[in-house]
């Protein structure tokens, strides 16, 4: 009885000490981390309205036609421009439709003395301004565009020392160009236009004889808008 008692002893005691060890050998369970739902980000969308500030450079060139007398022939003009935008775009997919005005102070001249006393002739405008349709292709932040539409302008003519006279005159302007928003509500651009104010009459009392004045130029702008 004392040898069966011991047997059963000593089994126990060998079961014992082996639970340990195969405790360890058993895989232990893999931690996972809470759910977390993950954070929407809304695509870039240019929809909006916007105003802001623009400045560049205009070159081309403008004529005087004296009614019997001839014409001066084209001369150059060139200058600073600097104003105020404003406009709204809606995105639809990826393309991008708007509207866009703008007014700027302008210092393009030139003149010429060509039928006039000297100093010549001076073809001066004063202002400047614009209102067009845009049509561009959003790739996020990025719209590069086409733009048209109707321009206006005040052309101040001099011949000579003579009285001076100041018409408004009504074209057209067509360009593009590229617009990229840096931050949601700020973006910058550059754009060229042409731009052609078609013709205005010096009157007699001023030009001695009425005068047609044309006026083209190239403008290349940079601007700086911002989207509510």
């Amino acid at each position: 009885m004392k040898r069966f008692m011991l047997a059963i002893g000593a089994g126990l005691l060998a079961i014992a000490m082996a639970t340990p060890t195969f405790a360890a050998d058993l895989p232990r369970p893999a931690y996972k981390a809470p759910y977390k739902n993950p954070v929407y980000v809304a695509p870039f969308s240019w929809t909006g309205l916007y105003v802001g500030i623009n400045g560049g450079y205009g070159w081309g060139k403008t004529n005087w036609t004296f009614a019997g007398l001839g014409s001066s022939g084209d001369f150059n003009t060139k200058g600073a421009f600097v104003g105020g935008t404003v406009g709204y775009n809606l995105q639809l997919s990826s393309y991008v439709i708007g509207a866009e005005g703008d007014f700027d102070a302008s210092w393009i001249k030139g003149n010429n003395a060509v039928f006039c006393v000297a100093p010549g002739c001076e073809t001066n405008n004063q202002w400047l301004s614009t209102g067009r349709v845009r049509l561009g292709y959003a790739w996020d932040r990025w719209l590069p565009f086409l733009t048209g539409g109707a321009a206006f302008g005040g052309i101040k003519m001099t011949p000579g020392p003579n009285p001076t006279d100041t018409k408004t005159a009504l074209g057209w302007t067509a360009g593009g160009g590229i617009e990229y928003a840096f931050m949601n509500e700020w973006s910058v651009k550059a754009e060229y236009l042409y731009v052609d104010l078609g013709k205005v009459t010096c009157a007699a009392a001023a030009c001695g004889v009425d005068t047609d004045v044309t006026f083209k130029s190239n403008l290349v702008r940079l601007g700086v808008n911002y989207r509510f």
